[in-house]
């Protein structure tokens, strides 16, 4: 029953409403594959015609076959009996694929519009959402739902035709007996309903239990070095153990709510079919009824109490996956902070950036920039500096179009970067992060991710470009070098140097950097920053300073604080009076 173990919490909980409407939504998203899950949902009808055929076959063979020693009534219901369970068989079978494929596409589909919502946000949607709960979402919520589609649709769906197929049935058959059965309802729909409430509760605590007993797990492991340096072994065994037993008794809580209400049900069915054996008995008595129709009934009411145990179990898989599909199409709907418009304006090829009566601030947060205005003339350099927290790096990020303003405008050429695409801003317009991440692949992959459409002269034109070729092509394996995750097989330095040579790549008329030297020991620091010159020349350039050092060589020095521009002008000059820049400098000099 491990899989059956989907809790979800109070807040998760959806109402019918609600349920109602994710269902609904779900099933649009199933366009594409609606005729193939509406066949499916016909092969499991008929299957569950297969199953309700057999126990008429048996009667029919004991009142025609037996009873009146009629052969051919025996051997045509012994025959049709097997054939109606090897029907069964392929029919089943087939669902199960057919089904599972629907499944499996559906889940492809909405894995993949969940992720490329995702990277079409803005930073602003990445700092207001933790990573954590984004992976969560790709993770455990399409599990839960893999978990639903697997195994819950598919025996939801055929518990539910067997349970409404065997009531008929069994009408059919004998409306008396059928009344007699209806005196054990009560007792097994006050049973689900509480076998539903108290499994929840016990599968949610289990849910809890597994992830302290993960985090103590992962915190030891991570640890084990001040473990042992303080010889802390046994206090961590200890508290891994008590973790250990709580998902212990957890389980067997949870074992114990199932084995109180399996044994009710078994029960309800063992006192239903002894009842109508014992009815049936003297309606065969009294000539009322055969006993081939006694025993069909009796046949057909194993199959009626099974599917309701099923359904009760299926519940809170149900449930999970509902919440887990509100969740994953709550992150479909949030809306993108920096949408491309609808009728977009192509951006110069190089112009001036311009900011007028910019003020920002994040979702929901205090005002971080209030009435900015800077020019920044074509292939100029200006650097932003300012104690941390000030605003610069937020005020970089909103020229290269990484965020709206909340009020003002950026232009680029005399164009509002909000009528342009971000694809568009992206070329003019490209970011040096402080540390260039790689992704797994070769070096030209990880180049190329600038350009996918590059070809490899572009990627070598690029790298040479920035003076760094010759390094790249004197490894083993050149740019098919693997990197590895995260480019660990690289150093720092060969790392940033492809995050330049992907700027290279672009060919941007603006670069923002982010102190892109900053991590790096003084041996490599000088091959990046030759390679880094050579990139800047001829462009606009703003430069995040961390370190004053790189201010110095600018052509002017903006001096950010208490949410504006508090100095403009050149370093030399800035210096000389005595203002906010003067006091950094001398600080930095003083720390240097």
């Amino acid at each position: 029953m491990g899989w059956l173990q989907g809790g979800v919490t109070e807040e998760d909980r959806l109402d019918l409403n609600a349920t109602g409407k994710v269902l609904v939504r779900a099933a649009r998203l199933l366009g594409p594959y609606r005729r193939r899950a509406f066949f499916a949902f016909l092969l499991l009808v008929a299957w569950t015609a297969t199953i309700l055929a057999g126990p008429f076959f048996v009667g029919r063979a004991i009142d025609n076959g037996i009873r009146e020693s009629d052969r051919n009534a025996l051997f045509t219901s012994v025959g049709g009996y097997l054939v109606a369970a090897l029907l069964g068989y392929v029919l089943y079978r087939t669902a199960i694929v057919m089904l599972a494929t629907v499944g499996e596409n559906f889940l492809r589909d909405l894995r993949r519009r969940v992720f490329g919502r995702m990277l079409d946000q803005s930073l602003g949607f990445y700092d207001r959402e933790k990573s954590g709960v984004l992976v969560s979402r790709m993770t455990s919520d399409v599990d839960s739902l893999s978990e639903l589609i697997q195994f819950g649709l598919l025996m939801f769906t055929g518990a539910a035709l067997q349970l409404i197929g065997s009531l008929i049935a069994l009408g059919l058959l004998s409306g008396r007996l059928l009344l007699i059965c209806f005196v054990s309802v009560p007792v097994v729909a006050l049973a689900s309903i509480k076998f539903q409430r108290d499994s929840n509760r016990a599968y949610l605590d289990v849910r809890d239990r597994i992830g302290n007993t993960l985090s103590a797990l992962q915190e030891g492991i991570a640890g084990v070095r001040i473990v042992q340096a303080f010889a802390r072994e046994d206090i961590e065994a200890d508290r891994f153990s008590r973790t250990n037993r709580e998902l212990y008794d957890s389980h067997m809580a949870s074992v114990r709510v199932a084995a109180w209400y399996l044994p009710i049900i078994d029960f309800a069915g063992i006192v239903t079919t002894a009842l109508a054996i014992g009815v049936g008995g003297y309606l065969v008595r009294d000539g009322q009824m055969s006993i081939g129709t006694v025993v069909a009934f009796i046949l057909l009411l194993q199959g009626l109490f099974e599917p309701v145990q099923q359904l009760s179990q299926l519940f809170n898989l149900v449930q999970s996956g509902t919440a887990s599909l509100s969740k994953l199409f709550d992150l479909i709907d949030d809306p993108i902070d920096v949408p491309d418009p609808a009728n977009p304006t192509s951006l110069p090829a190089t112009g001036a950036i311009e900011v007028n009566g910019l003020d920002f601030s994040y979702r929901n947060g205090p005002q971080v920039l209030s009435g900015v205005d800077l020019q920044i003339h074509e292939g100029e350099r200006v650097a932003f500096v300012g104690p941390t927290g000030a605003g610069k790096s937020t005020l970089a990020k909103l020229i290269a179009r990484l965020y709206d303003p909340s009020d003002g405008s950026i232009t680029f050429g005399g164009i509002d970067l909000r009528h342009s695409t971000a694809r568009e801003v992206r070329d003019r317009v490209v970011v040096v992060p402080q540390e260039g991440h790689l992704f797994t692949g070769t070096i030209a992959d990880n180049v190329r991710i600038a350009r996918p459409e590059a070809s490899t002269d572009d990627i070598r034109e690029a790298l040479d470009r920035i003076g760094v070729l010759d390094r790249i092509e004197s490894f083993e394996q050149g740019l098919d070098t693997e990197v590895q995750e995260g480019g660990s097989r690289l150093s720092a330095g060969e790392r940033q140097l492809v995050s330049l040579a992907r700027a290279a790549l672009v060919d941007p008329a603006v670069l923002v950097l982010d102190e892109a030297t900053s991590s790096l020991d003084p041996g490599t620091e000088l091959i990046v920053e030759d390679a880094l010159e050579r990139l800047m020349s001829g462009r606009t350039v703003i430069a995040i300073a961390h370190r004053l050092s790189t201010s110095q060589r600018c052509d002017r020095v903006a001096v950010i604080a208490d949410g504006g521009i508090a100095e403009l002008g050149p370093h030399d000059d800035l210096v000389a009076s005595g203002g906010h820049y003067a006091a950094l400098f001398e600080a930095w000099e003083q720390a240097s």
